[in-house]
């Protein structure tokens, strides 16, 4: 059950602070457009790692079913407040380095502004290719060491760490800015196949927001989001990747309860009771609440 440190955002007004009055309408707008550009347009299931408050969830309207995972559960809190009691949307507070699905389900999985709190990334990507349905599509968006405002301070002497080196680095606990090149060997090494990249942020620039209509600074972006197929040196980039090798595909379950598999020790199916889930293997209880699946930690811990 030990896993690598969690960032917990439990209790963070983030949305709000951060994206609603923290002047993000920018970012927020070029994530829009690279999400459209690099989802399929409609499947069954899709998994939303790092989910927060919902900010970006109702931009997937193709599918049928839509599994929001964070660590906090205020956050998933915050997240049906914005979207509300539909069917459609299913809540679940669990830690990514043990994701509590069956393996083979997900056609789509997307993981926005989460890796970089990934103190063990690969990790968390092997975890992500098990529970993702065979040819099934996974959009990442990572911070990029090799940013040119990374790269210029470097170059004055005002940044010790290099922006060209392959290892992550650290910037604040549990902040982590990544380099392309280990990024794309990584998704190898899980099992994905890089299909697309796209960079976004290219005028993350506070005198730029401050100066430029953000629909213009939207527009020049969307324009150059298309050069991540070349190179990379803003500081968001995002890819589009595919589940490489066969495998078995899993049904689209009737009930939420079979998307689920013991976090503890693998099995699956749960016994549904009426205010938690038990894995008939190991007794393990994860408590149902308010309609939030939370598989952080076992009942009878």
């Amino acid at each position: 059950m030990t896993t690598p440190p969690v960032c917990n955002y439990e209790g963070s007004d983030y949305q709000t602070s951060f994206w609603d009055q923290g002047g993000r309408q920018y970012e927020d707008r070029t994530e829009a457009i690279a999400l459209k550009r690099l989802l399929p347009g409609s499947g069954d299931l899709l998994l939303e790692l790092g989910a927060g408050a919902g900010r970006n969830t109702p931009r997937y309207t193709g599918f049928q079913r839509i599994v929001l995972l964070d660590y906090s559960r205020t956050q998933l809190e915050q997240a049906q407040g914005r979207l509300g009691g539909s069917d459609k949307y299913i809540y679940v507070a669990a830690d990514i380095y043990r994701l509590p699905f069956r393996n083979g389900l997900f056609d789509a999985t997307t993981m926005i502004r989460t890796l970089h709190h990934m103190a063990d990334a690969p990790r968390a990507l092997g975890q992500v290719r098990d529970v993702m349905a065979p040819e099934g599509v996974f959009v990442l968006e990572y911070a990029n060491k090799r940013n040119l405002k990374a790269i210029l301070r470097y170059l004055l002497g005002r940044q010790p760490w290099n922006p060209f080196s392959l290892e992550p680095v650290e910037f604040a606990e549990l902040n982590f800015d990544f380099h392309p090149a280990t990024i794309r060997t990584w998704l190898k090494d899980s099992g994905f196949k890089i299909q697309k990249t796209l960079t976004l942020s290219h005028f993350r620039m506070g005198l730029l927001k401050r100066i430029v209509p953000t629909a213009i600074l939207v527009a020049l972006d969307s324009l150059f989001q298309w050069t991540g197929a070349w190179w990379q040196y803003t500081p968001s980039v995002f890819v589009r990747a595919r589940v490489e090798g066969n495998g078995q595909r899993q049904a689209l379950p009737s009930s939420p309860v079979l998307l689920f598999k013991c976090p503890g020790c693998g099995q699956a199916p749960l016994v549904e009771r009426t205010s938690y889930l038990e894995c008939p293997s190991c007794q393990r209880q994860w408590e149902v609440k308010d309609g939030i699946y939370d598989f952080r930690e076992s009942k009878d811990n």
